[in-house]
Protein backbone atom coordinates (compact mmCIF):
# COMPACT_ATOMS: atom_id res chain seq x y z
CA UNK A 1 0.00 0.00 0.00
CA UNK A 2 1.28 3.57 -0.92
CA UNK A 3 2.51 5.60 2.22
CA UNK A 4 0.10 8.16 0.85
CA UNK A 5 -3.25 6.11 2.28
CA UNK A 6 -4.10 5.72 5.78
CA UNK A 7 -0.80 2.74 6.66
CA UNK A 8 1.51 6.15 6.54
CA UNK A 9 4.29 6.07 9.34
CA UNK A 10 6.52 9.06 9.38
CA UNK A 11 10.11 7.95 8.81
CA UNK A 12 12.87 8.23 11.72
CA UNK A 13 14.34 11.61 11.75
CA UNK A 14 18.34 11.05 11.31
CA UNK A 15 20.39 13.94 12.35
CA UNK A 16 22.95 15.10 9.87
CA UNK A 17 25.88 17.84 9.43
CA UNK A 18 25.94 19.25 6.38
CA UNK A 19 29.26 21.44 5.47
CA UNK A 20 27.60 24.82 4.99
CA UNK A 21 29.78 27.83 3.77
CA UNK A 22 29.96 29.70 7.19
CA UNK A 23 30.50 26.39 9.32
CA UNK A 24 28.95 23.31 9.55
CA UNK A 25 25.04 23.15 9.49
CA UNK A 26 22.39 21.36 11.82
CA UNK A 27 20.28 19.11 9.73
CA UNK A 28 17.16 16.33 9.84
CA UNK A 29 16.73 13.96 7.22
CA UNK A 30 13.21 11.98 7.28
CA UNK A 31 13.68 9.00 4.35
CA UNK A 32 10.27 6.72 3.56
CA UNK A 33 13.58 4.78 2.11
CA UNK A 34 11.05 3.78 -0.74
CA UNK A 35 11.78 4.39 -4.50
CA UNK A 36 11.16 7.90 -5.52
CA UNK A 37 12.44 10.64 -8.15
CA UNK A 38 12.46 13.75 -5.87
CA UNK A 39 14.16 15.34 -2.75
CA UNK A 40 13.04 17.85 -0.79
CA UNK A 41 14.85 20.39 0.90
CA UNK A 42 13.09 22.77 3.32
CA UNK A 43 13.77 26.34 4.57
CA UNK A 44 12.53 27.28 8.50
CA UNK A 45 11.53 31.27 9.03
CA UNK A 46 12.94 34.00 10.84
CA UNK A 47 16.12 32.70 12.98
CA UNK A 48 15.49 35.81 15.05
CA UNK A 49 12.19 35.20 16.05
CA UNK A 50 12.92 31.51 16.88
CA UNK A 51 12.75 29.99 13.46
CA UNK A 52 14.07 26.65 13.42
CA UNK A 53 13.99 23.60 11.30
CA UNK A 54 11.60 22.00 13.94
CA UNK A 55 9.04 24.78 13.33
CA UNK A 56 5.49 23.40 13.02
CA UNK A 57 5.01 24.36 9.50
CA UNK A 58 8.06 23.29 8.45
CA UNK A 59 7.41 19.92 9.53
CA UNK A 60 3.83 19.96 8.03
CA UNK A 61 5.93 20.65 4.59
CA UNK A 62 8.44 17.43 5.43
CA UNK A 63 5.59 15.49 6.04
CA UNK A 64 3.89 15.97 2.83
CA UNK A 65 7.05 15.23 1.10
CA UNK A 66 7.22 12.13 3.02
CA UNK A 67 3.67 11.23 2.17
CA UNK A 68 4.61 10.45 -1.44
CA UNK A 69 7.65 8.35 -0.30
CA UNK A 70 10.26 11.82 -0.65
CA UNK A 71 13.32 12.10 1.19
CA UNK A 72 12.90 15.33 3.45
CA UNK A 73 16.08 17.60 4.39
CA UNK A 74 15.40 20.08 7.70
CA UNK A 75 17.78 22.47 8.35
CA UNK A 76 19.23 25.26 11.04
CA UNK A 77 20.46 28.50 8.95
CA UNK A 78 23.75 29.22 10.27
CA UNK A 79 23.98 30.61 13.84
CA UNK A 80 20.56 28.58 14.70
CA UNK A 81 21.18 25.98 17.25
CA UNK A 82 24.72 23.96 16.55
CA UNK A 83 24.95 25.75 13.05
CA UNK A 84 28.15 27.69 12.54
CA UNK A 85 28.29 31.30 11.61
CA UNK A 86 25.79 34.24 12.39
CA UNK A 87 22.87 35.54 10.88
CA UNK A 88 23.35 37.15 7.52
CA UNK A 89 20.25 39.20 6.64
CA UNK A 90 19.13 36.29 4.17
CA UNK A 91 22.35 36.38 2.02
CA UNK A 92 24.07 34.02 3.61
CA UNK A 93 21.10 32.08 4.66
CA UNK A 94 20.10 31.61 0.70
CA UNK A 95 24.30 30.30 0.50
CA UNK A 96 23.17 28.11 3.40
CA UNK A 97 20.30 26.85 1.98
CA UNK A 98 22.24 26.23 -1.49
CA UNK A 99 24.94 24.38 0.27
CA UNK A 100 22.07 22.00 1.47
CA UNK A 101 20.70 21.42 -1.78
CA UNK A 102 23.76 20.39 -3.12
CA UNK A 103 24.22 18.13 -0.46
CA UNK A 104 21.11 16.49 -1.40
CA UNK A 105 22.11 15.81 -4.37
CA UNK A 106 25.07 14.64 -3.35
CA UNK A 107 23.00 11.60 -1.12
CA UNK A 108 20.33 11.50 -4.14
CA UNK A 109 22.12 11.72 -7.31
CA UNK A 110 19.39 12.55 -10.42
CA UNK A 111 16.91 13.13 -8.20
CA UNK A 112 14.69 16.29 -8.90
CA UNK A 113 14.31 18.92 -6.34
CA UNK A 114 11.44 20.09 -4.51
CA UNK A 115 12.28 23.69 -2.80
CA UNK A 116 10.10 25.11 -0.04
CA UNK A 117 9.69 27.38 2.60
CA UNK A 118 7.66 29.18 5.39
CA UNK A 119 7.51 32.91 5.76
CA UNK A 120 11.66 34.43 5.74
CA UNK A 121 12.40 30.57 4.51
CA UNK A 122 10.16 31.05 1.64
CA UNK A 123 11.92 34.18 0.61
CA UNK A 124 15.40 32.25 1.00
CA UNK A 125 13.72 29.38 -0.57
CA UNK A 126 12.92 31.97 -3.45
CA UNK A 127 15.95 33.48 -3.53
CA UNK A 128 17.93 30.01 -3.98
CA UNK A 129 15.43 29.07 -6.97
CA UNK A 130 17.75 30.60 -9.75
CA UNK A 131 20.44 28.70 -8.91
CA UNK A 132 19.20 25.47 -7.53
CA UNK A 133 16.62 24.88 -10.41
CA UNK A 134 14.19 23.19 -8.50
CA UNK A 135 11.20 21.32 -10.23
CA UNK A 136 8.73 22.57 -7.87
CA UNK A 137 8.49 25.32 -5.38
CA UNK A 138 6.35 26.18 -2.58
CA UNK A 139 6.41 29.32 -0.49
CA UNK A 140 4.35 29.38 2.59
CA UNK A 141 3.86 32.78 3.74
CA UNK A 142 6.06 34.93 1.54
CA UNK A 143 7.45 38.08 3.79
CA UNK A 144 6.21 40.09 1.12
CA UNK A 145 6.66 44.13 2.29
CA UNK A 146 9.34 42.84 4.92
CA UNK A 147 12.16 41.18 2.87
CA UNK A 148 12.70 41.92 -1.07
CA UNK A 149 10.93 39.21 -2.68
CA UNK A 150 9.81 42.03 -5.68
CA UNK A 151 13.56 41.42 -6.63
CA UNK A 152 14.13 38.35 -6.42
CA UNK A 153 13.95 37.07 -10.61
CA UNK A 154 10.56 35.16 -11.00
CA UNK A 155 11.08 31.21 -11.06
CA UNK A 156 9.60 29.34 -14.19
CA UNK A 157 9.24 25.74 -12.86
CA UNK A 158 5.48 25.22 -10.85
CA UNK A 159 5.63 27.22 -7.88
CA UNK A 160 2.79 26.95 -5.28
CA UNK A 161 2.60 30.10 -3.11
CA UNK A 162 0.13 29.16 -0.05
CA UNK A 163 -0.98 32.23 2.38
CA UNK A 164 -3.48 32.13 5.30
CA UNK A 165 -6.33 34.61 4.16
CA UNK A 166 -6.29 36.23 8.30
CA UNK A 167 -1.99 36.38 8.38
CA UNK A 168 -1.57 39.08 11.10
CA UNK A 169 1.82 39.65 9.76
CA UNK A 170 2.09 39.72 6.03
CA UNK A 171 -1.09 40.98 4.61
CA UNK A 172 -3.08 38.76 2.36
CA UNK A 173 -3.86 42.15 0.08
CA UNK A 174 -0.32 42.55 -0.13
CA UNK A 175 0.41 38.90 -1.50
CA UNK A 176 -2.17 39.14 -4.15
CA UNK A 177 -0.85 42.52 -5.59
CA UNK A 178 2.70 41.04 -5.64
CA UNK A 179 1.23 37.43 -7.01
CA UNK A 180 -0.35 39.45 -9.71
CA UNK A 181 2.50 41.03 -11.31
CA UNK A 182 4.65 38.04 -11.85
CA UNK A 183 5.35 35.92 -14.99
CA UNK A 184 4.38 33.33 -15.27
CA UNK A 185 2.08 33.23 -12.77
CA UNK A 186 2.30 31.27 -9.45
CA UNK A 187 -1.03 29.47 -8.67
CA UNK A 188 -2.43 31.00 -5.21
CA UNK A 189 -3.96 29.40 -2.37
CA UNK A 190 -5.13 32.10 0.04
CA UNK A 191 -6.88 29.61 2.87
CA UNK A 192 -9.92 30.77 4.94
CA UNK A 193 -9.83 31.65 8.23
CA UNK A 194 -5.59 30.86 8.88
CA UNK A 195 -3.15 32.67 10.60
CA UNK A 196 0.43 32.81 9.66
CA UNK A 197 1.23 30.19 11.15
CA UNK A 198 -1.58 27.91 10.86
CA UNK A 199 -2.84 27.16 13.73
CA UNK A 200 -5.78 24.77 13.42
CA UNK A 201 -5.10 24.37 10.05
CA UNK A 202 -1.80 22.52 9.33
CA UNK A 203 -3.52 19.20 8.16
CA UNK A 204 -4.94 21.91 5.56
CA UNK A 205 -1.80 23.19 4.41
CA UNK A 206 0.00 19.73 4.04
CA UNK A 207 -2.76 18.10 1.94
CA UNK A 208 -2.96 21.36 -0.35
CA UNK A 209 1.33 20.86 -0.68
CA UNK A 210 0.90 17.08 -1.23
CA UNK A 211 -1.63 17.43 -3.82
CA UNK A 212 0.31 20.18 -5.73
CA UNK A 213 3.79 18.26 -5.35
CA UNK A 214 1.93 15.19 -6.88
CA UNK A 215 0.52 17.00 -9.91
CA UNK A 216 3.66 18.35 -10.52
CA UNK A 217 5.35 14.73 -10.39
CA UNK A 218 2.52 13.45 -13.33
CA UNK A 219 3.50 16.48 -14.99
CA UNK A 220 7.39 15.82 -15.24
CA UNK A 221 8.26 13.72 -18.66
CA UNK A 222 9.15 9.94 -17.96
Amino acid sequence: MSRSGSAFRPPRPVEVVIPGPAGPLQGLVEDPGEPADEVAVLCHPHPLYHGTMNNKVVHALARAANRLRVPAVRFNFRGVADSGGAWDEGRGETDDALAVVEWAHQQWPDRRLWLGGFSFGSYVALNAAPTAEPAALVTVAPPVRRFPVEEVRTPTCPWLVIHGADDELVDASAVREWVARLAPAPRLEVVPETTHFFHGRLNVLQDTVRGFWEACRQEEPA
